[in-house]
């Protein structure tokens, strides 16, 4: 019996012992595959994107008990980041493009669901550990006219608001994947057409004016998960305090996207996007999608 024992605690000190130097040369494996897959990349620029379009449809016949208003809907959207990395410098970029549109049984009109043109620049020089010197800038608009509730009252089209942020910092990053960036000392820019003024202030903008410029801090972060296999979530966070205005009302815009791929070309997709703008409106606006339909990475 004892060496039946025997036996068997050296089979299993074997087995681990071997797992672990298996797992040992994946783990170099895969590191070395990284390294030359890096050094595959022309000037140290990383490309990736994807483009999905989602649809989505509601039907209801024969006066459902239930109620329910027949719609269509559909959204287009472009997510791409270049980034590059050579020696003491990095430079990441994100170009976020959307757009979507729902038409209800028995409206006239079309509804915008999502309307979005950003564009995230980010610089950094090597300090000391994941830290780095950095500078910034952020764009945002959006491409089509926007009305209130009635579908009647325009307020906003192309450029019109457009927000321009620039600014110094510092920047604390783990990957491509994980980052914070610090900016105590940053210039912000609102633009908005004068027809939106006219009659009063629009987007903190006063009334007659075009512009407003503002001076504070800004913080933003970004983190990219693997939930599960096929099921990525990415998170990002933008705090905006403007020290010559109620330095106490930070402005926020949190988004994230959860992507749940099927296959190569098929994914489920969820976005959610929370902000709180008090130039804007007194409330948090939240915006929610989701949807099935293709998914092209590139």
């Amino acid at each position: 019996m004892k060496k039946i024992l025997l036996t068997v605690a050296l089979v299993f000190a074997f087995n681990g012992v071997f797992a672990q130097t298996t797992e040992k040369e994946n783990l170099k494996k895969n590191e070395e595959a990284a390294a030359k897959k890096t050094s595959d990349i022309p000037d140290g620029w990383k490309k990736t994107g994807n483009v999905t379009f989602l649809f989505n449809q509601s039907a209801f016949n024969n006066d459902w008990l239930g109620g329910g208003t027949s719609n269509i809907a559909g959204n287009v959207g472009l997510n791409y980041d270049f980034n590059y990395k050579k020696g003491n410098i990095v430079w990441d970029n994100k170009f976020i493009a959307a757009y979507g549109l729902t038409k209800n049984k028995g409206a006239a009109n079309v509804t915008k669901t999502d309307d979005r043109l950003e564009l995230n620049s980010l610089w950094g020089k090597k300090a000391s550990g994941n830290w780095y010197y950095s500078v910034f800038f952020n764009f945002k608009t959006q491409m089509d006219s926007g009305f209130d509730g009635t579908g009647l009252v325009k307020t906003s089209h192309f450029f019109s608001p457009a927000y321009f942020q620039f600014g110094p910092g510092m920047l604390w990053k783990k990957s491509d994947n994980l980052k914070v960036n610090i900016a105590p000392a940053t210039s912000r820019l609102i633009i908005v057409h004068d027809e939106f003024t006219a009659l009063g202030s629009a987007y903190g903008v006063e009334q007659g004016k075009t512009s407003r410029y503002e001076f504070g801090a800004s913080v933003s972060g970004y983190y990219k998960a693997t939930l599960m296999e096929n099921v990525t979530m990415e998170n990002i966070v933008n705090l905006y305090s403007n020290y010559l205005d109620n330095p106490q009302n930070i402005d926020i815009d949190y988004q994230m996207n959860l992507v749940m791929k099927v296959n190569k070309y098929m994914s489920a997709n969820v976005s959610v996007q929370a902000i709180k703008d008090d130039n804007a409106s007194k409330y948090v606006q939240v915006r929610e999608l989701f949807g099935f339909g293709i998914n092209y990475g590139f």
